[in-house]
């Protein structure tokens, strides 16, 4: 068997909505072994959320199904790494007491009910507030006289809980910061004019916090963030197997690991996450002229201003709909995987009408701010002469999940001529080969690419960053792992200087990488323009039957 150096090792575990996945990369970025464990949000009382039970069960299964790929590939039980990484799902409202002791039931992005929150503090702050940022959902408890506001002693991202219980310390990553409350990227943290609003606003209710003391410190990537202590290795790994030690970077959020995934931290580039839900993000060259509601302005991990287009829905529809044709197969007589199911149903959309023949679908299983809905109900719809098959209805399901994210991104292109040289996919719809890929490209105009890594995601971005924050704590500026390592000095002052991370990504991590790009297909881009307005005009339809049924 292969021996491994675990010293030049690199942990990155992500909490997404449906998948809780571990990675562990070597020097050269490679990926080593995996693990996951599936889970899905709950609605109760009124509120999507996840029970923290869910979180720390979850975490142990897929660091467990990690080590044991580890044991099985080298013969070797995983005792340390030479770094960790945490990222999860971002937004959403974590609250704690003195004690550590959970407020409130964990809200996830997925709640859309700060409606009031979110328009008063956009309109004090002159800066758009999404509806799913920490901030809003204080806020809208602080407004409904919620009776646990008094006591909270922390308000936090799922990322930094987990890293605060692998290494006590209350850190966050700026880019998951950004999605808490509004970041001044020159200064890479909390914007400190809005905070003196905030508190301001607030100041006759009395409670004995300020906004600042209750929030996380903000860190960018390539910081040292704590390191993994004895009570957090046994937390991960209850077998004791697994030492502590192992320095931490910065906990981040899922748009900010995507970004790193995908190598798209540099301006005129960006990347798409679509999963169970869809978001682009696009580093800014300036600032938009103005605030818009359906964009959210958040940062890079190094700090850089990103716009953020962020749908609630792409593919639990999908999903939904592969399920019901895997019954449909088993009652056939046939034994079909998932994976396969998955992969008729992708690459049969590329063999469908370009208008999806007259067949239109809304993916919207919750509501979907940048379209006005709290809440969604998906639909299937067709016109009396749709030419109902089973690739017009493959392809329909891949446009639904791309058609609301095409009306948020026309703000950016048509209002703001932001340019986009290209666009780097990853996540679940990306997964079989070269289908949404190419569906998206014509769907927004703009050149997509994706990456070998595309398939681990952010649990291999944020396993990036770690080794990122281990090179710029060794003062090495070369690549973890590297043939003799250098360090570089400043030629004025001969202090140790690093890379930063837009050169670390570009010169270290995806030099030589292979990627695959599609480019706009005409015939493609004027079916998915002639499916959008007809999509757009349907949403009457949509939001008759939220209000009705």
């Amino acid at each position: 068997m292969k021996k491994i150096d675990f010293s030049k090792t690199y942990l990155g575990i992500e909490l997404g909505s449906t998948r809780i996945k571990s990675v562990l990369i070597d020097g050269g970025f490679a990926a080593l072994a995996s693990g996951s464990y599936e889970w899905e949000n709950r609605f109760e009382d009124g509120v999507w959320t996840y029970g923290l039970d869910d979180v720390e069960e979850g975490i142990r299964a897929s660091f467990a199904a990690l080590a044991k790929d580890v044991l099985r590939s080298y013969g070797e039980k995983l005792r340390s790494v030479g770094g960790v990484g945490i990222s999860a799902m971002m937004h959403g409202y974590l609250v704690f007491d003195a004690d550590g002791s959970l407020l409130a039931p964990f809200r996830t992005w997925r709640n859309t009910t700060t409606g009031r929150a979110a328009a008063e503090l956009t309109e004090l702050f002159g800066f758009n507030v999404p509806l799913r940022w920490s901030v809003a959902h204080l806020y809208q408890a602080i407004l409904d006289d919620e009776p646990h506001v008094p006591e909270i002693a922390r308000v936090t991202t799922l990322s930094s809980y987990v890293h605060r219980k692998l290494t006590g310390r209350d850190a966050v990553g700026v880019g998951d910061a950004s999605g808490m409350f509004p970041v001044d990227s020159t200064a890479g943290t909390y914007d400190d004019i809005m905070m003196a609003k905030f508190d301001g606003l607030i100041a006759d209710k009395g409670y004995s916090w300020r906004l600042r003391d209750i929030l996380p410190e903000v860190l960018q990537a390539g910081a040292g963030a704590g390191a993994l202590t004895p009570e957090g290795a046994i937390w991960l790994d209850p077998s004791g197997t697994l030492l502590p030690g192992a320095p931490a970077c910065p906990p981040e959020g899922d748009a900010g690991t995507g970004m790193v995934a995908t190598g798209a931290v540099a301006g005129r580039t960006g990347n798409i996450s679509a999963g169970t839900s869809v978001f682009a993000m696009v580093v800014l060259e300036k600032p938009l002229s103005r605030y818009y509601t359906e964009i959210d302005m958040v940062t890079t991990p190094a700090g850089r201003p990103v716009a953020m287009v962020h749908c609630n829905n792409c593919t639990s529809d999908i999903d939904a709909w592969v399920r019901l044709f895997g019954e449909a197969a088993a009652l056939l007589g046939a034994n079909t995987d998932r994976p396969a199911l998955y992969d008729a149903l992708y690459r049969q959309a590329l063999a469908g009408d370009s208008d999806c023949g007259g067949l239109l679908s809304y993916n919207y299983l919750s509501g979907e701010p940048i379209t006005g809905f709290d809440e969604g109900l998906p639909l299937l719809l067709r016109v009396r002469d749709a030419r109902f098959t089973f690739a017009n209805l493959s392809r329909s399901l891949l446009f639904s999940a791309m058609a609301t994210l095409r009306i948020g991104m026309d703000i950016l292109t048509d209002n703001e001529d932001v340019l986009i040289d290209r666009l780097l996919g990853h996540g679940g719809l990306f997964k079989v080969k070269g289908v949404a890929q190419s569906l998206m490209s014509s769907a927004l105009g703009i050149p997509v690419s994706v990456m070998e890594t595309a398939g681990e995601g952010g649990a291999w971005g944020i396993a990036v960053l770690a080794a990122y924050s281990a090179q710029r704590a060794s003062g090495v500026a070369t690549a973890p792992g590297s043939p003799s390592p250098s360090p570089q000095t400043d030629a004025s002052t001969g202090a140790a200087t690093v890379e930063s991370l837009e050169e670390y990504l570009e010169n270290r991590v995806f030099a030589g990488m292979e990627r695959t790009e599609a480019e706009p297909d005409s015939r493609d881009a004027e079916g998915f323009a002639a499916y959008l307005e007809r999509y757009k005009a349907g949403l009457a339809v949509e939001r008759a039957a939220v209000g009705n049924i």
